[in-house]
């Protein structure tokens, strides 16, 4: 599989070279030069096909040859060490919860997955990869979880200071080792600009490989798709619509959603949940994608005023906002509506959200309204207690930290902080 950059001035390129460069040259970002369904058998037979044997299927095609069969289980197997249950809360809506994981956030199979990829393709080379990467939130922690001792591997991770929880601060700057934390004084699209700011400045790509583990890279976006398959895998015999409704924030996971549509899952619908930070929904409304500085809110990973993916999806769509919508519905909550949803599904359901998932509810509900027929899975993308005090002051309950939590509440903070691009660059030359 070759790769093309979706601004088209840049050379086609492997996989390889893909994930290691993590932006073309031109700027744009890398996409899959072709997308062969799979056969009609791999559905009929999707019940006895394990999740690491959906998993290889799916993604195959777009690694091979750069990645062994072989070498593609073991990462495979690695990466998925954990469960992807659903529960469900009525007969139209269920959620698909993601934070089983080592950190607790949907993007640990992605961050494990490239994190595999590029210890492969690093493990003769003698030189140096550094790892660039803006968080608003959760990627920051499965980043430095999944990179944590790959050989020949730097990781340096951009977060806005205070605009992050507690926990999520502790998960990406307690680690050491290779992972170093650069605490920001803006927000996450400061983050996100001073990070492609790096890709495009001579000085440091000629003196340093530099490669992101945010979703803008392939390793880390596409095994976003897993997800809809093992959804499926657990619904398929009692629901025939299947809707998904995903908290959208940089939209890197609802459009591996709509990559796994492309490959022949039998997907009827997507919704793409925004908090206040609302340019796609939007856009949907008035064909005019119009990106602005974000907000802050309770569900801070989406707090996103220019989502890099987007431009993923309308290659998808060929550019066709007409196809594009009848395929994709757009809401957006704000944080009042937030609480009422976590109380809501904690007081008819005895179930605890994180304010993620609740967008992702409240979504739901909006679009049964006028679809009352299909089945709607929203994505719990974070186990509640990475939210405690807004969770636990709206349901008026105590939540049992779990394991993965409890150990590093007592880890000491350690992080740089920085103002601009200026002292990010001090801080990869030094």
């Amino acid at each position: 599989m070759n790769y093309y950059s979706i601004n088209k001035q840049a050379p086609n390129t492997s996989f390889k070279d893909a994930v290691i460069r993590g932006i073309a040259p031109d700027k744009g970002l890398y996409f899959p030069e072709t997308i062969t369904p799979l056969p009609k058998s791999f559905f009929d037979n999707i019940d006895e096909l394990s999740y690491n044997d959906i998993a290889f299927e799916a993604i195959k095609q777009f690694v091979s040859p750069d990645i062994p069969e072989n070498v593609l289980k073991d990462i495979i197997k690695e990466t998925l060490s954990f469960n992807f249950p659903i529960e469900k809360l009525n007969k139209n809506i269920s959620t698909l919860e993601l934070f089983h994981g080592p950190t607790m956030a949907f993007k640990d199979v992605g961050a494990r997955f490239m994190a595999r990829c590029l210890g492969y393709f690093n493990k003769e080379n003698t030189n140096q990869v550094t790892v660039l990467v803006a968080t608003s939130g959760d990627t920051g922690g499965a980043v430095a979880n999944g990179f944590l001792g790959v050989k020949g591997v730097n990781v340096i991770i951009l977060y806005p200071s205070g605009k992050v929880s507690d926990i999520q601060e502790k998960q990406l700057t307690t680690l050491k080792k290779n992972i170093t934390a650069l605490e920001v004084n803006g927000t996450f699209d400061d983050c996100q600009d001073m990070v492609k700011q790096a890709f495009l400045d001579e000085s440091l790509t000629s003196n340093m490989q530099l490669t992101s583990a945010n979703s803008i890279n392939v390793a880390r976006w596409l095994p976003q798709m897993f997800y809809f398959f093992f959804a499926y895998k657990q619904l398929h015999k009692e629901h025939k619509d299947i809707v998904f409704s995903v908290p959208s924030g940089n939209f890197g996971n609802i459009c591996a959603g709509m990559m796994a549509q492309q490959l022949g899952l039998p997907i009827a619908h997507f919704i793409a949940s925004n908090n206040a930070n609302n340019v796609v929904s939007d856009y949907l409304k008035t064909k005019k994608f119009s990106p602005k500085p974000s907000v802050k809110t309770i569900s801070n990973a989406m707090d996103v005023g220019n989502p890099s993916n987007f431009v993923r999806i309308q290659e998808l769509y060929k550019n066709n906002f007409e196809t594009l919508k009848e395929n994709l519905s757009g809401y957006s909550f704000n944080d009042k509506q937030t609480k009422e949803a976590l109380k809501d599904i904690y007081n008819n359901y005895s179930y605890v959200a994180d304010p993620h998932g609740a967008v992702g509810y409240l979504g739901c509900k909006a679009y049964l309204k006028n679809n009352p027929n299909t089945h709607c899975v929203f994505l719990e993308t974070a186990h509640p207690t990475k939210f405690l005090d807004v969770v636990e002051d709206t349901i008026k309950e105590n939540i049992d930290l779990p394991e993965q939590i409890l150990k590093i509440m007592d880890k000491k903070k350690k992080a740089i902080k920085i103002d601009n691009y200026e002292d990010l660059k001090s801080v990869l030359l030094g």
